[in-house]
């Protein structure tokens, strides 16, 4: 009888005595060798670009733009490949909104163009000679350019491919001002997406695992960063500083988390009083652990939908900005375009318009998306059949 209780109590002890944080160390995932042989080379090459190189390789922001390509590839695109089934699952849902299909699609090519178009691209450069030229297919009174590039037809100065989205009012491209715009948009929105995201998941599981006095403090200072006025700090630093897209993201990521967390912490208390949450406690696993692999994967749709929603608040943000000419002048952006435009609606719209009508339409993508993300993660949305 003591032989056939020995393995049971034995088994037992060694239950007991697992170490969590080492559960699923032995032999590293292909994706955590990668993502440690990536963080390192990252770490190395901001090092070695910061204090070795006596020029800047890539700025500041770029770097960070890079992190977020990283975190992306590895956090979200290589889950979704790994796991089909639930990614076909998630896609059959998502795909029921045809509005957000369309916007998905033009947020990849806006991705895309805005990412590797800058590198294939120079920048735009002042040219007085080629001022006002408009899009092509559409002529203007050959009296309003400086110079017509095109040709001059009945007293019309015609749009020409060599620039064809028109030019501004100093003879910019403004299919490279979009391009570079692109960029520009999409750093902010990831990047301070990517900071806010990070900081507020890590508070708000806190808060909500660590109730009590850990939960009152954490609670207590988002209320008073919320009532911070960011934009007046953003003013104040540029005021001091150069302005850059750099402090932007900086401020409006590192100051902006406070809805995040909220967020988190009200799906991740109901998450607390799982009976999974519970029998990992009674196992003996550490809270870090438990955070880990429970509490942050089971608010992540929560994140993901509601990171869709801020992006566009940013892109706005940073627009809004440029316009009002609080933003480095040397960094193309859509804001920056459509402020050098408002003043020539009359004899040449394209210049304000055109970007104009990008941002809307990035923006307006964005809402579509989220809410689509919103209905495919979150079960609860499903209707009866």
């Amino acid at each position: 009888m003591a032989a056939d209780t020995q393995p049971e109590s034995g088994a037992t002890e060694r239950f007991e005595d697992v170490e969590w944080d080492e559960l699923g160390g032995l032999g590293l995932p292909r994706r955590t060798q990668l993502l440690v042989v990536a963080t390192v080379a990252y770490v190395g090459a901001v090092a070695f670009d910061v204090f070795v190189t006596d020029d800047v390789v890539l700025s500041g922001t770029n770097w960070l733009f890079l992190l977020t390509l990283l975190v992306g590839a590895f956090f979200v695109a290589w889950p979704l490949v790994e796991n089909r089934r639930l990614t076909a699952y998630y896609w059959r849902r998502f795909k029921k909104n045809r509005a957000a299909v369309v916007s998905a699609a033009y947020l990849v090519v806006v991705f895309v163009v805005g990412t590797v178009g800058p590198l294939l691209l120079a920048k735009p450069e002042l040219n007085v000679l080629a001022a006002y030229q408009p899009p092509v297919y559409l002529s203007v009174d050959s009296t309003v350019p400086t110079t017509c590039v095109g040709q001059t037809v009945d007293g019309l100065c015609q749009g020409t491919w060599q620039y064809p989205l028109g030019t501004t009012s100093d003879g910019k491209g403004i299919a490279k001002l979009v391009v570079f715009g692109m960029r520009v948009s999409m750093q902010v929105g990831l990047v301070t997406m990517l900071i806010v995201v990070s900081i507020g998941t890590a508070v708000g599981t806190s808060a909500a695992y660590f109730s009590g006095l850990v939960d009152e403090v954490l609670m207590r200072y988002v209320d008073i960063q919320q009532t911070f006025p960011t934009f007046f700090l953003f003013l104040i630093v540029t005021y001091l500083f150069k302005p850059s897209l750099f402090l932007l993201i900086t401020i409006f990521g590192f100051l902006g988390w406070g809805g995040i967390a909220r967020l988190v912490r009200s799906e991740a208390l109901q998450r607390r009083e799982e009976s999974y949450i519970q029998a990992a406690e009674n196992a003996g696993a550490s809270d870090g652990w438990i955070i880990r692999r429970h509490l942050i994967p089971n608010v992540s749709s929560t994140v993901i939908t509601a990171a869709t929603l801020l992006i566009p608040s940013f892109i706005l943000f940073e627009a809004t900005f440029a316009f009002l000419g609080l933003t480095d002048p040397a960094t193309p952006s859509w804001g920056q375009v459509i402020a050098s435009g408002r003043g020539d609606l009359d004899g040449a719209w394209w210049i304000a318009t055109i970007p104009g009508v990008f941002l809307f339409f990035t923006v307006l993508a964005f809402n579509f998306v989220g809410d689509a993300l919103r209905d495919a993660l979150d079960p609860r949305s499903e209707g009866e059949a």
